[in-house]
């Protein structure tokens, strides 16, 4: 983007004026304030926390992940009693009630609705524009990206490797060199993975990007209903401290899980040997045997973010964790990022 800059270079307020202007693309198509985009977390990304991002002028987006769906009528409906700000539902692909779960965002008027997990199963999302909402995917290649923009979806995110949770294998550097100058112009899209200051924020956008998505420096906010032992894993860790779970049969499709070492990764470990030798034996379907995985981590997560199992369960988090070294509220962590951003942005204009 070509800046014709009125203000003078070294004033405080020609960064900001310049974040709001490559925000401002992203921020109108999330409808919110600021176009920071709360990634979508098991157990954390419920009503409170969603909230307050949208609330805080950010887009907070409730993670579905294996709610049935009475749960995600009620989350929803709970969030809307906490705000009148847009925010969105993150939809497991994979999850057997998908349809339905479509049809309950459609009955709340949710008007951003992103589906992770894997490709768009069919019909879905012709359901989900049908309800006038936006649809938001993840595309892991360049070659993915161009299929889904030609498939109908309104927005995509880049996640690389250094996020948390279910990752891919190529860093949010490379991809976002890569995809940016192909795609950026058709669709808004939004850089996740790794990101944890603003001058990242501000990199980002300066390539192209409609705007960012965080999710690990958002679960010590002081909204997020995160155990404190979990939160306290958080602000002890280091980036070193988070990696990638180890696939142990080639036949098995786990994505791999980045995540805090404990002892959980070889209570993994052995789950995958317990789900490989199902399947071995015929007693398992592929499909249902990549569910159990699914409900293997959403019960890992839950022991740790709910319990406060940080040793057995999966505290999961991104190499962004190393930034994270307080509880503050989750207002002065969009402060931070934007002032961070903007100081950035006024730098390399000076």
């Amino acid at each position: 983007m070509n800046d014709t800059t009125i203000e003078r270079p070294s004033s405080p307020q020609a960064g900001s004026a310049r974040l709001a202007r490559r925000m401002e693309r992203g921020a109108a198509f999330l409808g919110s304030e600021v176009a920071i985009m709360a990634g979508a977390m098991s157990w954390v990304s419920e009503r409170n926390l969603v909230a307050a991002m949208s609330n805080a002028g950010g887009f907070g987006v409730i993670a579905c992940g294996a709610m049935t769906v009475e749960l995600l009528d009620k989350e929803i409906a709970a969030t809307k009693a906490l705000t009148d700000k847009p925010f969105g539902v993150n939809l497991i692909t994979m999850h057997p009630d998908l349809m339905v779960l479509i049809e309950v965002c459609a009955k709340h008027e949710v008007g951003h609705v992103v589906l992770a997990g894997g490709l768009p199963p069919k019909g879905s999302l012709e359901a989900i524009k049908a309800s006038g909402a936006k649809v938001i995917c993840f595309a892991p290649t360049l070659a993915l990206a161009k299929k889904l923009i030609r498939s109908g979806v309104d927005a995509l995110v880049i996640e690389g490797s250094e996020a948390g949770g279910h990752i891919g294998p190529v860093s949010t550097s490379v991809l976002a060199q890569e995809i940016l100058p192909a795609i950026a112009n058709d669709v808004p899209v939004f850089i996740a993975g790794g990101i944890g200051r603003g001058e990242a924020i501000a990199g980002y956008l300066d390539m192209g990007a409609a705007g960012v998505q965080l999710g690990t420096r958002f679960v010590c906010a002081t909204e997020s209903i995160a155990h404190p032992k979990f939160k306290q894993a958080f602000i002890r860790a280091s980036a070193r401290d988070a990696v990638a779970s180890v696939q142990i049969d080639p036949r098995l499709p786990v994505i791999p899980v980045r995540a805090l070492k404990n002892a959980g990764g070889e209570l993994f470990t052995a789950k995958q040997r317990e789900v490989a030798q199902a399947l071995d034996e015929g007693g398992l379907a592929m499909a249902e045997a990549q569910l159990q995985i699914e409900h293997y981590w959403a019960g890992a997560l839950r022991r740790a973010v709910i319990d406060g199992d940080v040793e057995h369960g999966s505290v999961m988090a991104g190499q962004s964790v190393g930034m994270v070294s307080k509880e503050e509220p989750l207002a002065d962590i969009i402060a931070a990022l934007m002032a961070e951003a903007a100081q950035a942005l006024e730098q390399r204009a000076a």
